[in-house]
């Protein structure tokens, strides 16, 4: 039997574009008899639906609120999944094993890598959450000096440093009250929720470097567009949802994920929404 079955799990789950850039893939792929579908699973439904898959089953895409409840049911994690105890890719083998990976952090890098950022000598983080420890780790590859996250609370603070000091990259945190400083770091990344940075899009520096905002819808945020204005490059949610979609094509059918059509789909059903 082939494997050549595949989908994104979450919940919620119904807004995911994953299947528009997966299926998108497979169309220019010429990939006809594989399908990619969507469905609501929590961390309770989990056991049970990995517990369920066939043979024809190649791999699994993860949103939230299972990229770290899916760890102990695999049987093999990537480096970089590991490093922020997060999977969001599920590489199911001919032999039967489950191989969890985390293509958040290699996105992160490909969309700045696209825009021409493959350095930086400082940046900032907005936020603590989830998508923050993979920023902290593309990070990692990309800063050569230290990381000021602005964050709400102590607990948050306390825990952006230590993921600082597992990915090996100096983590300054900073009250959120303080957050119009972060602006003039050469390189910002936004992980907040919507409508969280809006405040910030009436202190843009003059001179603004490059903001990664995380977020693809409402697009372009309040911050972004004001950063778009002011002349700085914008990286924006849906280029990081292509770029680890890319490599999650690639991983499950092992040909290169076709990014110009990929991103092209995804914007199509944005612009429908």
């Amino acid at each position: 039997m082939s494997r050549n079955k595949a989908a994104v799990l979450g919940s919620p789950i119904e807004h995911s574009l994953s299947p528009v850039l997966h299926r998108a893939a497979y169309r220019e792929l010429g990939l006809a008899d594989w399908s990619y579908d969507r469905f609501e699973v929590d961390e309770a439904a989990l056991p049970g639906f990995i517990a369920g898959l066939g043979e024809e089953w190649a791999g699994l895409s993860l949103t939230m609120p299972l990229k770290r409840a899916v760890i102990p049911l695999l049987d093999e994690i990537s480096d970089t999944a590991a490093a922020v105890e997060a999977v969001n890719t599920v590489v199911l083998t001919e032999d039967g094993r489950r191989l969890g990976d985390n293509t958040d952090i290699p996105g992160i890098v490909a969309a700045l890598h696209e825009r021409g950022v493959d350095k930086v000598p400082a940046a900032a983080i907005l936020g603590a959450g989830a998508t923050a420890s993979s920023a902290l780790a593309a990070l990692a590859r990309i800063c050569s000096g230290e990381v000021t996250a602005y964050v709400r609370s102590q607990a948050r603070a306390a825990e952006m440093r230590q993921w600082g000091e597992r990915l090996g990259i100096t983590v300054r945190t900073a009250d959120w009250t303080l957050a119009a400083e972060a602006l003039s770091a050469p390189l910002v990344i936004a992980t907040t929720p919507a409508g969280t940075t809006d405040a910030l899009a009436t202190v843009v520096p003059k001179q603004p470097g490059t903001l990664f905002d995380v977020l693809y819808e409402p697009w372009p945020t309040a911050l972004a567009a004001a950063w778009d204005e002011r002349g700085g490059k914008v990286v924006g949610g849906l280029d990081l949802l292509v770029h680890q979609a890319v490599l999650q094509v690639e991983q499950m059918t092992g040909r290169p994920g076709p990014l110009a059509a990929m991103r092209t789909a995804g914007e199509a059903a944005l612009a429908a929404r």
